[in-house]
């Protein structure tokens, strides 16, 4: 569908101002569906891929709703992983750039408590959390639900499969009855539905297919018995299609774990993301992961949400989704903005189900592919690296600080430095290879906002 100006619609003309100076013009097809109706105060369902800019839908609709003097909690917005909190809040952030003193706070588990503790002390106007995180502050009577005018559910069928459903319910129990109740979804299970039938009111289903043309992935289904065998088969494709950054798709912990040694094992450049991992260890592996100096991620469904990595070249699915509508979500990562992609999917006899569930829900024919000639290649390796800094945003960093001491006198040339990333304790830069080591010694022998700061080289 043809999508419509920003400017067509009802926004205050603070958020009009900050979408032109970002260059956001036209609505993408979710938010032309579901922003008149989140701005008339309805409820709305949104379903919608990862990159259909369902956050700012709902972003935009929360700040249009929201009191600036009235310094209370008046929206709430529900996530399933941290990573996926702090990408939504930084959106609102950006978004809400152009109204002086909005206050988005972050809550989320993995996270000290203490900080959390004090920053809720000195108020709020929007949360932005993880279920058990924010009840656990609700339980406590540090936060006060009682002006809220605004909950929003983001990947709501995420947060069920990772069993946030009483802690769900305990949330939505503590927030005020009348209310607007926005939830969005990448797919739309019973359970969702049944949740939708409980705690809202005669919403709105908006429903838009995913953002790019399928035509644009080559998928590949390989039938394959026993796991040594997929083992082989994984090892044969990375060789064959050298892909620069690429996701292994398994659907337990587990698996992950076993898929990451044995790659590890046979020489890939590779890191493990799953919900064991402690909050450091999971920053660390999408940071290295989404700078590119790692060229493969092994992860869950769950912990792959939130992943913002441009121009994936291939989707491995190492074992198939239970859910075909989850296996259209994975793949859709690769093959956007009008690049080629691969999604390269295993089965074995037993799952010959699942294939013809896909084959049935994206109305094309499955055919079994024969494994290519196996190529007389080395492991794709990346030729930056990252940099671990010991100092962040408490620290007052920016990135211009670190670009400073890096390129400053006798140092490496700008074109040599990647993506800078920067957390509350720890920041990250990405560089070349060939000049880590100098990098490393800048960075420890120089002065960041006046003092030295500790770093190391990530392996």
């Amino acid at each position: 569908m043809s999508t419509s100006k920003f400017s067509s619609i009802a926004l205050k003309p603070e958020l009009l101002n900050t979408l032109d100076s970002l260059g956001y013009t036209e609505m993408t097809p979710i938010q032309a569906l579901s922003l008149p109706t989140i701005l008339n105060g309805k409820d709305v369902i949104g379903q919608g891929k990862t990159g259909s800019g369902k956050t700012a839908a709902f972003g935009l609709g929360v700040l249009q709703n929201l009191r600036v003097k009235r310094f209370r909690v008046q929206s709430l917005v529900l996530c399933p992983t941290r990573e996926l909190a702090d990408q939504v809040a930084k959106e609102i952030r950006t978004l809400a750039r152009g109204i002086h003193n909005i206050k988005v706070l972050t809550l989320c588990g993995g996270m000290p408590m203490g900080p959390q503790i004090g920053s809720l002390e000195h108020g709020a106007h929007i949360l932005v959390g993880t279920p058990g995180r924010i009840l656990d502050h609700l339980e406590k009577g540090r936060i006060d639900l009682s002006e809220l005018n605004t909950l929003v559910l983001d990947e709501a069928d995420r947060m069920l499969e990772m069993g946030f459903q009483d802690a769900l319910d305990a949330v939505i129990e503590a927030a005020p009855k009348e209310r607007q109740t926005l939830l969005f979804s990448a797919t739309f299970p019973k359970q969702i539905k049944s949740v939708a039938d409980r705690i809202m009111r005669n919403p709105e289903m908006v429903k838009v297919e995913s953002t790019h043309d399928h035509s644009s992935i080559q998928q590949h289904f390989y039938k394959l018995e026993g796991s040594e065998a997929r083992d082989d088969a994984l090892e044969l494709l990375l060789l064959h299609h050298q892909p620069e950054s690429a996701v292994v798709f398994c659907n337990t912990k587990k698996e992950v774990q076993n898929v990451n040694d044995e790659l590890s094992h046979r020489g890939f450049s590779v890191i493990e993301l799953h919900g064991d991992m402690e909050q450091r260890e999971r920053d660390q592996a999408l940071v290295q992961f989404s700078n590119k100096t790692i060229s493969i991620l092994v992860a869950t469904d769950v912990a792959a949400r939130g992943l913002d990595v441009d121009n994936l070249d291939a989707v491995f699915n190492f074992e198939l989704s239970r859910d075909p509508e989850v296996h259209v979500h994975r793949i859709g990562r690769t093959g956007r903005a009008g690049s080629k992609g691969v999604a390269i999917s295993f089965f074995s006899e037993k799952e010959m189900y699942r294939v013809a569930q896909i084959d049935e829900y994206m109305d094309m024919p499955i055919e079994p592919s024969e494994l290519p000639a196996k190529p007389i290649a080395k492991p794709y390796y990346s030729n930056m690296v990252t940099i671990q800094i010991d100092g962040g945003k408490k620290a007052k960093l920016r990135a211009g600080d670190i670009l400073g001491a890096l390129t400053g006198q006798g140092g490496i040339d700008g074109k040599s430095v990647g993506k800078i990333n920067l957390f509350a304790m720890r920041a990250y830069v990405a560089v070349e290879r060939s000049v880590a080591k100098k990098a490393l010694n800048k960075i420890e022998s120089g002065k960041m906002k006046g003092r030295q700061f500790r770093a190391r080289i990530l392996k």
